[in-house]
């Protein structure tokens, strides 16, 4: 039974849950254990749909108003909610201590750069 990513989402109406079993369908290899879900697939079904739109509209609120037919307002209210519950994925996390004296070691920094980088200034 192939069940879509819809219906999960119908079924789960929201609440947390965690995948057991995933199978690759191209080899046929499945892998079991605890897999969490990213966070845009923890969404409900209409707000999966809300950012999809989004994204397909180029964030322009303007086309958002005009396809949900809403107000300006009511669009930032949504994107403000939706932010709320997305957490931040920082794509440039700050280095580590090695990777800091590594570059200090190599000249790419200066000692000033170096202390401001561990002390975190």
């Amino acid at each position: 039974m192939n069940t879509d990513w819809q219906d999960l989402t119908r079924i789960t109406q929201g609440k947390p849950f965690t995948v057991e079993r995933v199978r690759m369908e191209d080899s046929g290899i499945a892998l079991e254990g605890s897999f969490e879900l990213p966070p845009l697939a923890r969404l409900t079904l209409e707000d999966q749909v809300f950012v999809t739109a989004f994204v397909r509209c180029h964030g322009s609120i303007k086309e958002m108003e005009q396809l949900f037919g809403v107000s300006y307002p009511t669009v930032k209210n949504r994107l403000a909610s939706l932010a709320g519950r997305l957490e931040f994925v920082d794509i440039n996390p700050p280095a580590s201590h090695i990777e800091t004296l590594a570059r200090l070691e190599k000249g790419e920094i200066s000692t000033e750069q170096a202390l401001k980088i561990l002390g975190g200034e």
